[in-house]
């Protein structure tokens, strides 16, 4: 059994850990160098017996967030977003601090200082800090995991906005072609097929079968689509003839090439200004939503507009989760009340229509509650 031996007028103790790296440690006293001596022995015996977890390394916050960045992050569709999150929430907040040190105190008051954000924006930013934590426990750098409470947000927003009535949709496409062959095109192809934004941009001509009557969606900006799948979507006949007349105009890689050939930015004029000039020469009003003057719809907006027209002319409810690309159904569930049909098999599920005379009133008993 090891003793502790002099050192220099103190107290030296030497043990060798459960991965046998050798430790030393000094004390003033003896018997406080035997108590840490016993205690580290203690330790190391009860992890070699399987009764004790192994005490994590020394790793900071640093150390994971760094990790993240070059493995997870660098293969995500959203890494831009992580990188923009840990850069200007998380490192501010936890740099040169140790993981064991990130306990339920430290994340009550990072929560409290994030209070001021929108609840979609601490849910971002704290979904990003549970799965760095939750790495660094699966790396063994953290042993429990600390307790996050996230603000509840829903799955989705049933408040969307979209054009109502094929009647607006034609105002709309009839001034965009106004803008030029591009543009009808484009806003054609987003109204009939329900594509995302960076969808669109991304699509190329060598996914677009017009004899097949199909369009492969495999790109969005500069990575798979947000479901990281390809997905088939159907020509209808409205785009059909559209988009073969706009494919004998353009003939580089994209279908909607930006002047230089290549695709369309996040920024670029078409999704915005352009979506501007077009609504306000058709003739459609400003709204107020939340207190604030709005554009009658937003370029996403087309994509609500296909998946309500799709229900609200009888189609599929399942074929529409396949077209939008939706991973699970509640997400195309806030279009199913768009069916005409919807309600169709239970109008009579109480029997035939009541009528005055056969009704029979029932009173409340006196006193009750009413």
């Amino acid at each position: 059994m090891a003793k502790p031996t002099k050192h220099y007028g103190m107290w030296r103790i030497r043990w060798v850990d459960e991965n046998r790296g050798r430790h030393s440690e000094v004390y003033e006293k003896r018997e406080d160098a035997v108590f840490k001596l016993r205690e580290h022995e203690q330790r190391v015996a009860e992890i070699k017996r399987g009764h004790r977890l192994p005490d994590p390394p020394p790793k900071s916050f640093d150390d994971v967030a760094d990790h993240w960045l070059k493995t997870r992050a660098a293969t995500k569709r959203s890494r831009a977003c992580d990188e923009s999150i840990i850069r200007a929430h998380l490192r501010p907040a936890f740099t040169g601090m140790q993981l064991a040190a990130i306990g339920k105190l430290v994340l009550d008051g990072f929560c409290a200082s994030k209070a001021h954000l929108h609840k979609n924006t601490q849910h971002h930013i704290l979904t990003l800090l549970v799965s760095l934590l939750r790495t660094a426990k699966g790396l063994g750098w953290l042993r429990v995991l600390p307790e996050i409470e996230k603000p509840k947000i829903k799955l989705f927003s049933r408040d969307f906005h979209y054009l109502r009535t094929n009647e607006e949709i034609l105002r709309l496409l009839r001034s965009a072609r106004e803008e030029g062959d591009l543009e009808f095109a484009l806003y054609a192809t987003t109204v009939y097929t329900g594509m995302r934004q960076g969808e669109v941009a991304g699509l190329m001509w060598n996914e677009v079968d017009l004899e097949k009557r199909l369009i492969i969606v495999a790109h969005s900006w500069d990575g798979p689509p947000k479901s990281e799948k390809d997905r088939p979507v159907p020509l209808v006949d409205a785009l059909l003839p559209v988009l073969a007349a706009w494919r004998l105009q353009s003939a580089g890689k994209f279908v909607f090439p930006n002047r230089d050939g290549g695709m369309f930015c996040k920024s670029a004029r078409i999704f915005q200004e352009t979506l501007h000039a077009i609504l306000d020469r058709a003739g459609f009003p400003r709204v107020e939503r939340n207190g604030r003057t709005c554009r009658y719809i937003r370029f996403h907006d087309l994509r609500h507009t296909f998946a309500t027209q799709w229900m609200m002319t009888g189609g599929n409810f399942f074929t529409l989760q396949q077209i939008l690309g939706h991973a699970s159904p509640q997400m195309t569930m806030r279009y199913a009340h768009f069916a005409p049909a919807a309600f169709a098999a239970d109008y009579g599920r109480f029997g035939e229509a009541l009528r005055l005379d056969d009704a029979q009133i029932v009173p409340f008993p006196a006193g009750a509650a009413t």
